[in-house]
């Protein structure tokens, strides 16, 4: 049973990551999608980024996990759309993998605070 979750997390993974990647080229390359595909898509990345939080972060990764998480939000804060040629492409990747993420990086932090907690203060 363990070794089907975690084929079903590593296979949510690549697949989310080809996901946003495919649907942020497209939007950086066609400047839009259809509003009920983006919604699809999105809502896809969600439930994939959620199988991720849930399957493929054990305890020994949440740190790097959570961080990795923060610096792909501070990227995405940044005006990317500015570098010539690529930079509408590269925000439409950016924009999808931070939708595949973040419900990740939500479940992973919830743990990390419910085991916390669950442990009293030395």
């Amino acid at each position: 049973m363990m070794e089907m979750n975690n084929s079903l997390g590593s296979w949510a993974f690549i697949l989310g990551v080809l996901i946003a990647v495919v649907a942020g080229l497209a939007i950086g390359l066609m400047g839009a999608l259809d509003a009920t595909i983006q919604g699809y898509v999105a809502a896809l990345l969600v439930v994939l980024g959620l199988v991720v939080g849930f399957l493929n972060i054990g305890a020994k990764e949440v740190t790097d996990f959570l961080i990795a998480a923060i610096a792909l939000a501070v990227v995405g804060a940044a005006n990317i759309t500015t570098i010539p040629l690529i930079g509408g492409v590269l925000a439409g990747i950016l924009l999808y993998v931070a939708v595949f993420v973040a419900p990740a990086a939500l479940v992973v932090a919830l743990k990390a605070i419910y085991s916390m907690g669950r442990t009293p203060a030395a």
